[in-house]
């Protein structure tokens, strides 16, 4: 399987429901890494490397988030792997 890295936008009610905690536990459990972010419009930002199913599988995660989230839309945008991220890291 290929490795790749995908930049995602989530908008929703995305922000003070745990998204970044939440989204870090699932790139550790699938063996991702990269970061994710608040953003100042009210969506979540993430930079995701790592095998491409494992990829998909955040994908499809990032569509549903947290219990407490509301997901009104995902931007997805793949990318070329890099390579530079060792952990999923949250951002401030």
């Amino acid at each position: 399987m290929a490795l790749k890295q995908v930049h995602i936008s989530v908008h929703g009610r995305v922000q003070g429901v745990f998204f970044r905690a939440s989204a870090q536990r699932e790139a550790r459990r699938l063996g991702v890494t990269g970061w994710a972010k608040n953003r100042p419009d009210g969506s979540v930002e993430m930079l995701v490397e790592g095998e491409e199913e494992s990829i998909r599988d955040f994908v499809s995660w990032s569509h549903r988030g947290p219990s407490a989230a509301r997901v009104d839309n995902v931007d997805v945008r793949w990318r070329a792997y890099t390579g530079e991220f060792h952990d999923f890291r949250t951002q401030d």
